[in-house]
């Protein structure tokens, strides 16, 4: 048995170091909040048959020329391939359009569909109702602006 292993196992990660962890991971506390914030927009969203990933990835299409598939990946934190999949049940409900580019055939363009550009205006109060409560909540802990731009800094 190598020296490391001879202590008890409880001796090399302590349940201080646990405690600590839990209290100061960024990490941890930044995916915590993410998943509560995407139950809270799924929620929210479910009226108008939309997920917070689906909103967000329409949203994204919102533009005026049809983006390439990686600059909208990279938007959305996603590799090419989850956002390739997220993008089959938009398509299947004609909401997104998925083309070859033209000035290069090795690559797609992503468009929104005038029934997705549609189906966004109906979230886009629901959107706005859910944002603002969640600033709300905010607002006595953490100025949202700040919260925001502190986000950006480590994406």
């Amino acid at each position: 048995m190598s020296k490391s292993l001879e202590a008890p196992l409880e001796a090399l990660v302590p349940f201080a170091t646990t405690l600590h962890v839990r209290d100061h991971c960024l990490c941890l506390h930044v995916q915590r909040a993410a998943r509560a914030l995407a139950r809270l927009f799924d929620e929210a969203l479910r009226p108008v048959d939309l997920t917070n990933q689906q909103f967000s990835l329409l949203m994204s299409l919102n533009r005026p020329e049809p983006p390439p598939i990686g600059p909208v990946a990279n938007l959305l934190g996603m590799d090419r391939t989850t956002l390739t999949a997220a993008l089959k049940p938009l398509e299947r409900r004609g909401l997104v359009d998925v083309m070859p580019n033209e000035k290069d055939r090795r690559s797609r363009l992503l468009a929104i569909t005038p029934e997705g550009i549609a189906l966004l205006a109906r979230a886009m109060p629901i959107w706005r109702r859910t944002h603002d409560a969640v600033d709300a909540r905010l607002v006595d802990v953490v100025e949202p602006t700040r919260l925001r731009q502190a986000l950006l800094a480590v994406s």
